[in-house]
């Protein structure tokens, strides 16, 4: 499997273009949904967040587990880790990480951002994150296999285009402006329970997502052309930086997620 690939709905209006097991791009009649990396504000188009959300410098980078310390930086180890191809279709694809327990991952934002060489995890895992385009929606799977008991969180970082000044996010009766997820700034505007959110008064585009397996959103943004709509597992905010781990799950052995991306041009 190439580096890059794109898939294509069976109805030939919707493209989306995969980098390494990063969505990079989701093109609906050729209007792009997704920041693009160059923009103005994040460097990336989309990230994962495991096996933690928040940031870790605060407390020397260090987690506590049942098995001991683990060294993460800010959202775990698996952005450290190169995604592996497993399958490509016209409209599908599947990409997976596996980690063995203890190996040392250089972290990708040292030195210029982060103090922290190498991060560390005492536990197995097998990441993987399945790609499905249809007519209508870009549906994304993260599949979780590990030991029974493995602590862990999981939030999903996607990140997209603003056209409009005065964009608005609802969640059934609850608006928010982009004004507002400016002013909460780096530790991200929280919508408590939220499996669906609507990016509406972007201009032309509408954006949906649905989710399943998470408990909550976040919504995150510097700039005024773009918004991460974040759906997490645990609000990392509601915590000091010592105490993250009391926001861990506890894994039976598999586990999946799902969000589901449905744009509409007006």
């Amino acid at each position: 499997m190439a580096d890059t690939i794109k898939l294509r709905s069976d109805d030939n209006h919707s493209v989306v273009t995969i980098y390494k097991g990063e969505l990079i791009s989701y093109q609906l009649m050729g209007v792009e949904v997704m920041h693009q990396k160059g923009d103005p504000g994040w460097g990336s188009t989309e990230i994962e967040m495991f096996p933690i959300i928040g940031a870790t410098a605060a407390n020397d980078f260090s987690v506590q587990t049942a098995k001991g310390e683990a060294k993460l930086d800010q959202h775990g180890i698996l952005r450290g880790m190169e995604y592996l191809p497993m399958q490509e279709e016209r409209s599908k694809a599947s990409f997976y990480k596996t980690y063995k327990a203890n190996t040392e991952v250089k972290n990708p934002k040292f030195p210029e951002k982060s103090t922290q060489q190498y991060m560390h995890w005492p536990y197995d895992f097998q990441f993987t994150k399945i790609f499905d385009l249809t007519n209508g929606s870009l549906t994304i799977y993260f599949e979780i296999k590990s030991e029974d008991g493995m602590p862990f969180m999981l939030g999903f970082h996607p990140a997209f285009k603003i056209y409009s000044k005065n964009p608005i996010l609802r969640t059934g009766n609850t608006l928010v402006s982009l004004d507002e997820v400016l002013e909460v700034g780096s530790s991200a505007f929280l919508l408590e329970e939220c499996k669906e959110l609507v990016l509406e008064n972007n201009d032309s585009l509408i954006v949906n997502l649905k989710t399943k397996g998470f408990r909550h959103m976040m919504l995150w943004s510097e700039v005024s052309n773009m918004v991460c709509i974040e759906p997490i597992t645990f609000y990392p905010s509601s915590v000091s930086i010592p105490q993250l781990h009391k926001g861990f799950d506890y894994s039976s052995e598999y586990e999946k997620y799902q969000v589901t991306i449905s744009p509409l041009l007006l």
